[in-house]
């Protein structure tokens, strides 16, 4: 009986046994990772919060999808690991807009009517985003029939085709609302009298200085030693600028996957074959559309021709087959069918923008004056690229004024696009083109044409075969099964020379990218994974742009405890500094004479310079360039008046003024006003942005998801 008693007993256990495993098994492992609050762990189905709002998950993926397949409809293409970086980013900051920011409409009663939303999609304020959408892609015109249209035969759509616009009306609510916070934001936004007036004195007050500088770089760094305690000190004092984050430093090896030789003949083989079945084609554009690794259209615009192609264009025959071109990563071979007309002509050109200062008449004429006298230099023999650089008023200035391509289809404004394609040939144009933005000086680079070359073009990109792909990725394996310690890493590196350890610095935990590596986020999972210890590497290769990549992690920061090991490197430079600055004041407060003297007497590193005509704005001092600490203590000097040394934001300086010119009483500080107020109203976005996503408490585990 004993023992059929402890049977019994046994068997209990053993039914309650599988009974548990068998409710794990349905469960699933998830609650050993913390996918629930089963053990404690992170609920795995809260994303995040903000505002005191739960974003769960499933919402959250849920939102994501449709999302992907949104660009997946507008691209006509499956989106890469950078593009779904984006789009998730979208998505969450779609979030913070209905949590973080409608709080604050609520509060003001912003609103946006049916019948501003009317106006904004088929009215006589079209928003931008329906203008991109509804633009004829041939001719470029915007036509609000057709948004009528679409909205006439919208409940006959299919679904997800309504659900589109729905989210897309939504969107343009949003941004609307926003667009009215920000614009309130910005009406509150005031330059007084006091602060127009410094911004104008420190633009048009001038000084002349003599001053010695003894920089702290004079001073070997080998020569000052610093201890812990010192850099603890100056962290501990200075706290509010060293906040630290969650953060990972890996160093990391990586393997390119790169073609063979072998490879490369194979390649150049299958290229050669399919030139060969291109001119024997019977449907070229179809064939060359299936066998290339890059879509390229089949009628091709001046514009759109590669260079590489373009230059040789003058000799090719409709029926021939030419290339290889080498174009970007790809090589292709073509067949050339014609060409045809279209109703548009594009040209290639190039502009210097001068505008005026403001909208009075003398100021109109002063730009107008500027812009002749460049006019006539570039006629002389000035280089067009050059002046462009120098005096141009827009973005293209840096480009030598290049504005590329374009059509005659209303992209640019009227005066200008009826001066350049009025314009015969290539050139500089003989006169002024006045527009509102200013007086532009004109020169077409490449002549207009209404021409569209018609290519049926082969695209292929070298790609390493698969014995290519083993033998990378069994070396890589090898290496990280051998080195699962940063010091089996240095040893090995020793050993390799071949193998190039880079480094990769406090990387964040919703990072996508370490250093040139794009699409890195399996890196950085793994960095973050609670289970990575510091000195560990990975046993598991990545695949990387390319490349096959092992790594280590060498150091982690935690924003709750910010230490001295995560500011170290910055930390020792500026004690550094700071204990530079007493050994330099030490032994110039023995010191006396002219400064001449004090440098003579000081001995090497000692350098005594002359600024002119500086400002207070925007004043360098040669050899300590901009130092703003020098730069006050220079206008606060009287003149003739040697100032005590001091210590400035590079090294300690003793500065004597020799003269200064004052920035003359003036009645209209009109233009200093609007000057910082546009610096104010360009800026109000971001520090709102950021100052409502800081009120909103936010908690972000993004990182743990994806």
């Amino acid at each position: 009986m004993a023992i059929i008693t402890k049977i019994r007993e046994k068997s209990g256990i053993a039914a309650a046994a599988i009974a548990i495993s068998l409710i794990l098994f349905l469960i699933g492992d998830d609650i050993f990772r913390g996918s629930s609050n089963f053990f404690g762990g992170t609920d795995r189905t809260v994303l995040g919060e903000i505002s005191g709002e739960k974003i769960k998950t499933k919402d959250f993926d849920a939102k994501l999808q449709i999302a992907i397949e949104n660009f997946k409809r507008q691209r006509d293409a499956a989106p890469s690991d950078q593009d779904l970086a984006s789009i998730r980013e979208q998505v969450w900051n779609q979030y913070i807009i209905d949590y973080a920011y409608k709080g604050q409409y609520e509060e003001l009663g912003l609103k946006v009517s049916p019948e501003e939303l009317v106006d904004m999609v088929q009215g006589k304020n079209i928003h931008p985003s329906v203008m991109q959408q509804f633009t004829d892609p041939k001719t470029g015109v915007f036509d609000k029939n057709v948004v009528i249209q679409f909205l006439q035969n919208l409940k006959k759509a299919p679904a997800d085709q309504q659900q589109q616009w729905n989210e897309f009306e939504k969107y343009l609510l949003d941004d609307r609302l926003r667009t009215k916070y920000e614009n309130l934001m910005k009406l509150s936004s005031i330059t007084n009298s006091l602060e127009a007036k410094k911004e104008y004195v420190g633009q048009t007050a001038k000084a002349d200085a003599n001053y010695l500088f003894v920089p702290f770089y004079s001073i070997a760094d080998s020569t000052i030693k610093v201890e812990d305690s010192q850099l603890k000190e100056y962290m501990q004092s200075h706290a509010d600028l060293y906040k630290s984050q969650d953060t990972r430093t890996i160093e990391y090896v990586t393997f390119p996957i790169i073609p063979t030789k072998a490879d490369t003949s194979a390649f150049q083989l299958k290229l050669n074959s399919l030139a060969k079945e291109l001119g024997r084609s019977s449907n070229d554009s179809s064939f060359a559309f299936v066998n290339s690794d890059k879509r390229i259209p089949y009628s091709l615009s001046l514009a759109d021709i590669p260079e590489s192609i373009k230059s040789q264009m003058s000799n090719f025959i409709v029926g021939g087959i030419y290339g290889p071109f080498k174009i970007d990563d790809a090589y292709s071979v073509l067949k050339y069918d014609g060409v045809k007309a279209d109703k548009f002509s594009s040209l290639r050109a190039s502009h210097i923008l001068i505008s005026p200062s403001n909208k009075t008449d003398s100021a109109k004429a002063q730009a107008r004056a500027k812009a002749e006298s460049i006019l006539n230099q570039i006629k002389g023999g000035a280089s067009f690229e050059t002046m462009a650089q120098i005096n141009g008023s827009d973005a293209t200035a840096q480009r030598g004024g290049d504005l590329g391509f374009f059509k005659n289809n209303g992209s640019m404004v009227k005066p200008f696009e009826e001066a350049v394609f009025g314009f015969s040939g290539k050139g500089l144009l003989p006169r002024l083109v006045e527009t509102d933005f200013g007086f532009h000086i004109i020169k077409v680079t490449e002549a207009k044409s209404n021409l569209f070359y018609k290519m049926a073009v082969i695209s292929k990109v070298i790609a390493p075969s698969q014995s290519t792909l083993d033998a990378v990725y069994r070396k890589a394996e090898e290496f990280a099964s051998a080195n699962g310690t940063k010091a089996a890493f240095d040893i090995a590196l020793k050993k390799d020379k071949s193998l190039v350890m880079m480094k990769g610095e406090r990387i964040q935990e919703n990072a996508t990218s370490i250093n040139f590596l794009q699409n890195a986020r399996q890196i950085v999972q793994w960095a973050f994974d609670e289970e990575t210890e510091v000195n560990q590497a990975s046993q598991k290769v990545f695949e990387v742009d390319n490349q096959y990549t092992v790594a280590v992690v060498t150091a982690k920061t935690s924003k709750d405890a910010p230490t001295v090991a995560d500011f170290k490197d910055e930390l020792t430079f500026k004690v550094k500094n700071q204990l530079k600055s007493e050994q330099i004041l030490k032994k110039l407060g023995t010191i006396s004479g002219t400064l001449e003297q004090m440098a003579q007497k000081y001995g090497a590193g000692a350098l005594v310079e002359k600024a002119t005509g500086i400002t207070l704005n925007t004043g360098s001092l040669n050899s300590a360039g901009q130092d703003p600490i020098a730069l006050g203590k220079i206008f606060g000097a009287k003149v003739g008046k040697k100032t005590k040394a001091f210590v400035g934001e590079g090294g300690v300086f003793v500065v004597e003024k020799t003269s200064t010119i004052q920035a003359p009483e003036i009645a209209d500080l009109s233009m200093y006003k609007k000057s910082i107020t546009n610096r104010t109203l360009q800026s109000t976005p971001y520090f709102l942005g950021e100052a409502i996503k800081d009120n909103a408490k936010i908690v972000d585990n993004r990182a743990k998801f994806y």
